[in-house]
């Protein structure tokens, strides 16, 4: 008889067996109930789960039963398809947060491989670029002088040589540094610098022997990024995956601005820059082609470097003229474009050239180069004419070390929509898309979210956290504040004092939640003598520490404050007494004028709708649940969540907000009670 997720998950189930201290959940149950039958019937899922549900084990364990039933009922006698259902061979899950890949990987996927008495693979898929080519680290050593320009890079491939001599993975994840970006680039598995069976290193490559348990694996685990990034690809013809049945999006949340990301187009300045200077270098005299001695060549590599240097600095000089301060670009055609074209002849100049290099691993150098110019200019020129359809187009400029503007052109479909029912939840039997922020709402309404994402029909399941919030949390709001967009000076100095005041509460073990880094500098720079009174270290992201570091100093010092913004609303996860404070600034609106956001806008408006109601409100209310969500992630967790936006009270839409929280204890305190910060 087959199994059934109650006989895993359940009360008496083959976990609960294993684990002395199992917790029997009923809203884990309900979910994996609900992703079983999507799975069976062929029907795409959203689900909301609350923290604590257990969700990675609910979406798991029908995939694993799905995956082993299909090839049960494959090596069967006379093998067909399960009876009233199309058997799932592959499943794909993508997850937003390396934490929660790691999680599955190294957690749960052992777990429940040792409790399961079934066969059946699960493999991490990483892009081909995370992988060592050992033939080409060997021709990088051999070409090292004429490649590099510092000590520190030649340390840097010497010590990927070592490396890869012991690693069982090859790629980057296994490595205990960080290469530099020059380095990494000439010894990456690249498709179009590789031999294939041809090729020495062959048997021993890292990549293929990945692509080998990827292609014979059930269950494919995946980053948001790859999947999206796989998409666009098959809207091309190629692929980066396998051919697979069905997908499960954990922290679907992000989906609408991670497929915008992949489905559109990005192109730098410094993109170009470097490809041309791996070519040929006038100032250090190394490169590719002075390895090779092809003069012809370096005269065009240098004609299209000046090229470059015109077309990017008409397109910043169009930017200092504009009005418009976003860097949207409303009109094709802005500049001229003499550099695609240059771009395209040094690349059939280099071609020609590989036809006449006997090397076979120099002939790719030339012809993976050559695929690496047209793809430049040809994505230079979409921009510049606007040839993607019902997207919006934009430009960002930052300054250089040297001075230098480095200039970004970027495009992205105003609705992702039409694309996501072409190409994933038309073709694909089940797609199931679950968090624990997707609807809005006392109702609990997930239109917002299946409008975004282009999904018509589908079933819906919202379930609650098990966690107590009654008794887990308090949720204090703070009346007298100044409105932030009325009186902002006013507003950043009442807001920091209060900082202080419920920093003071906890003895710190806080989180405080900001919306501009601008707002996190001055807090900090206006709070730091008083930390420093109190003994207490502040993590400010507004200092530039990778996020992984600050995550751990903080664990590890109690008496700690973290400053974040951005990436800190979500998919951090700080259990026990470290975090019992999380204070957030202001309500997280996204601002109007950011060129994606405003087309939307523009679009819902032209729609009849009201883009502040129907878009901003809430897409704020899933972040604030984010923000909100970092306290409480066990059942032994106690803490308050500080609401500092005086507008969650003084606006009509803060009840759409505080109604998307989960349910707690809610305390008004004011401004000014001095009383309050002994509270």
């Amino acid at each position: 008889m087959a199994l059934t997720p109650a006989d895993i998950l359940g009360p008496a189930g083959l976990i609960a067996r294993r684990l002395s201290n199992y917790e029997h959940r009923v809203q884990q149950m309900e979910l994996a109930d609900a992703v079983a039958e999507a799975l069976r019937k062929g029907r795409h899922l959203v689900a909301e789960a609350g923290t604590g549900v257990g969700k990675s084990f609910a979406y798991l364990v029908p995939a694993i039963l799905a995956v082993a039933a299909a090839q049960e009922e494959k090596d069967s006698p006379g093998g067909g398809e399960v009876q009233g259902s199309k058997p799932l061979k592959k499943i794909v899950v993508s997850t937003h947060t390396i934490s929660l890949q790691e999680q599955l990987l190294y957690k749960d996927l052992p777990l429940l491989t040792a409790v399961l008495p079934l066969e059946f693979t699960a493999v991490l898929v990483k892009g081909r670029r995370n992988y060592v080519s050992l033939r080409r680290l060997e021709t990088a050593l051999g070409r090292a002088g004429s490649l590099f320009n510092t000590e520190e890079e030649l340390d840097q491939l010497r010590a990927l040589r070592d490396w890869a001599k012991g690693t069982t993975d090859g790629s980057l994840s296994d490595l205990t540094f960080k290469p530099a970006g020059a380095v990494w680039d000439e010894v990456a598995s690249d498709n179009s610098n590789c031999l294939g069976k041809k090729c020495p290193r062959y048997k021993d490559c890292f990549y293929y022997q990945a692509r080998r348990r990827v292609f014979n694996a059930q269950i494919l685990i995946v980053n948001h990024a790859l999947f999206f990034s796989d998409l666009a690809l098959r809207r091309a013809g190629g692929s980066v995956l396998p051919k697979y049945d069905a997908v499960i999006f954990d922290e679907a949340h992000t989906l609408e601005a991670v497929a915008a990301d992949h489905l559109g187009v990005s192109v730098s300045s410094g993109q170009v820059q470097y490809i041309l200077n791996k070519l040929y270098n006038d100032r250090t005299n190394k490169g590719l082609l002075v390895h090779l001695h092809c003069g012809k060549e370096q005269r065009q590599t240098l004609h299209c470097s000046q090229l470059a240097d015109d077309f990017f600095r008409d397109i910043h000089n169009w930017l200092q003229e504009q009005t418009e301060k976003n860097g949207r670009v409303h009109t094709p055609g802005i500049v001229g474009n003499s550099l695609s074209p240059a771009l395209i002849g040094l690349a059939a100049m280099l071609r020609q050239r590989s036809d006449d290099v006997e090397d076979e691993a120099q002939r790719l150098e030339f012809v993976s180069a050559c695929e690496r110019l047209i793809t430049l200019a040809n994505e230079l020129e979409v921009w510049r004419t606007h040839a993607i359809p019902e997207a919006v187009y934009w430009i960002e400029a930052t300054q250089s070390r040297r001075g230098r503007p480095q200039i970004r052109l970027e495009a992205a479909p105003i609705d992702i929509g039409s694309v996501l029912r072409q190409e994933l939840f038309e073709p694909i039997h089940s797609v199931i898309m679950t968090s624990a922020t997707l609807a809005v709402g006392r109702q609990g309404s997930f239109e917002f979210f299946r409008s975004r994402v282009g999904l018509t029909k589908a079933d819906t399941i919202r379930l609650g956290s098990p966690f107590n919030y009654h008794q887990q949390v308090k949720l204090i709001l703070v009346d007298d504040m100044p409105d932030p967009t009325q009186d902002r000076k006013q507003f950043d100095a009442r807001c920091i004092a209060l900082i202080r005041r419920y920093i003071a509460r906890t003895d710190g073990r806080a989180f405080v939640l900001f919306t501009s880094y601008d707002m996190m500098r001055l807090a900090a720079s206006q709070l730091t003598a008083w930390l420093s009174e109190q003994n207490l270290a502040l993590y400010s992201q507004a200092d530039g520490l990778p996020r992984h570091e600050m995550l751990e100093r903080f664990k590890a010092d109690p008496r700690s404050v973290l400053f974040g913004a951005d990436s800190f609303w979500q998919g951090v996860d700080v259990p026990g007494e470290a975090l019992q404070n999380v204070i957030i600034t202001k309500l997280p609106f996204s601002v109007p004028d950011q060129p994606l956001l405003q087309a939307r806008l523009e679009a819902i408006r032209c729609r009849g709708g009201n883009p502040f109601m129907d878009y901003q409100v809430p897409e704020a209310a899933i972040r604030l649940k984010q923000g909100f969500g970092r306290l409480i992630r066990t059942q032994q967790d106690r803490g308050i969540v500080v609401l500092l936006d005086p507008r969650v009270r003084t606006k009509r839409y803060g009840q759409i907000l505080l109604e998307s929280l989960p349910p707690c204890e809610v305390i008004v305190e004011s401004a000014y009670d001095t009383q309050a910060s002994d509270a």
